[in-house]
């Protein structure tokens, strides 16, 4: 076979390449980030993170080869028996699964764990991919729109049910996806609207103001505007609408959250009303990555990650480390590879003459996108702490084999991309 025709030649090496650059540093830091120096411990050890997470990596190169082996339209064909596959192992879980964290979310095989709800993102991608491909797909029929929000709310349903909320709201992420399909600007306005509205009522205590509010804008919307029946009940319904949206955070956050997911949104608020307490992971992470200021303390030098002062260091606050050992620079340098990657996989999107494939693209992009901007507002105080891995460089098994199948079934689809008809 000639090497224009071979498989390797039509990859993109660029997105390879900054694949397995975050890869590799992460591996880097979970040592760091569990390295004890009194005890000189190897980096290879299987009894640390580092070791079990060097398997992991050897573990996705193999499915890495696989994946590429694979006829590229397997994922097509075969998108729904995949989708259908993984929601069996999600309501699976739900009865033999092991409870981890409050979350009933893992297959425990030996010393390892599986965690279904990582792979359901793929597979969920898959599905969406393959019915907006379906020939003759319209974003705008409302019927279409049913069955896309059904896809993603099957899989947010089941991980509910689990205890993760954290998982389940990254199918939030799906809503561009749709929109970059055609799909009315008006849900992704309506659900920013109802994000402020969120925000106002916990950052205002005494909710008479926010009524008071409300009240007064309508007043002056109907004063101002055309005062016709229609319009002046429109802005009565939109007044009563917001007034239930700020009960029913009242009623979520009291009746609904668990005590620790309470907890969570009251450290987001005012971590330092409680730093010994629910406070204790913001206001720790928030310390070590601003002692490392601009340079950092250097490799395996950072006493904030040595004195286990930040739980979870390896997992959902790996960046920690990043900011502690390595500062402002590391940080940067970190942010901008996610950035680069990004872009290109959007950049990879754009060209594919498949709608399948375009739609899988921005799938990719847009899962990738919630994960990396959502942990590292987490360890920032931006974002309550909803246990969000950093794709590719947190410490997980089926996190990193998760990512590694979303990415390179992409790149698969992208290498063919010549192959397929304009759909």
């Amino acid at each position: 076979m000639r090497r224009s025709d071979s498989i390797v030649s039509k990859l993109d090496w660029v997105t390879i390449l900054l694949f397995f650059l975050i890869v590799i540093l992460g591996w880097l830091n979970i040592y760091a980030a569990v390295y004890d120096e009194s005890a000189a411990q190897n980096i290879f050890s299987t009894t640390l993170n580092s070791g079990r997470q060097l398997i992991f990596i050897a573990a996705s190169v193999v499915l890495i080869i696989t994946i590429l082996v694979v006829d590229f339209k397997f994922y097509d064909t075969f998108g729904y028996f995949i989708f259908g596959g993984i929601m069996f192992l999600l309501i699976f879980v739900l009865v033999f699964g092991r409870e981890v964290a409050g979350s009933k979310s893992w297959f425990e095989i030996g010393a390892f764990r599986l965690q279904p709800s990582e792979f359901a993102k793929f597979a969920t991608a898959l599905a969406v991919s393959k019915f907006i491909g379906t020939s003759g797909f319209r974003m705008d029929n409302m019927k279409n729109q049913v069955v896309l929000f059904g896809i993603i709310g099957l899989p947010v349903i089941l991980i509910m049910l689990q205890g993760d909320t954290g998982t389940a709201m990254v199918y939030s992420i799906f809503l561009f996806v749709f929109f970059r399909e055609g799909m009315s600007p008006m849900l992704l306005l309506l659900g920013a609207a109802a994000s402020v509205i969120f925000i106002l009522t916990l950052l205002v205590p005494n909710h008479l103001y926010l009524y008071i509010g409300i009240v007064s804008i309508a007043g002056l919307v109907i004063f101002f505007g055309k005062r016709t029946p229609k319009r002046i009940v429109l802005v009565i319904a939109g007044a009563l609408l917001v007034t239930g949206v700020i009960k029913s955070v009242d009623y979520v956050i009291s009746d609904v959250l668990k005590p620790h997911q309470q907890n969570r949104i009251k450290a987001l608020i005012n971590p330092d009303a409680d730093p010994l307490g629910y406070g204790w992971n913001v206001t720790q992470s928030k310390i070590a990555i601003g002692s490392g200021g601009f340079s950092g303390k250097g490799f395996l030098k950072g006493t904030q990650t040595k004195f286990d002062f930040v739980p979870e260091q390896s997992t959902d606050f790996i960046f920690c480390t990043i900011g502690e050992e390595h500062g402002w620079i590391g940080s940067l340098i970190l942010i901008s590879l996610f950035v680069t990657l990004l872009l290109r996989l959007i950049f990879i999107a754009e060209r594919q003459k498949w709608r399948f494939a375009r739609v899988y693209g921005y799938s990719v992009a847009c899962i990738l996108f919630f994960h990396f901007a959502v942990n590292i507002g987490m360890t920032i105080g931006l974002f309550p702490v909803i246990g969000i891995p950093l794709p590719m460089f947190s410490y997980g098994g089926s996190s990193l084999i998760g990512f590694t199948i979303l990415i390179f079934i992409f790149l698969k689809l992208d290498a063919h991309r010549m192959q397929v008809l304009i759909r």
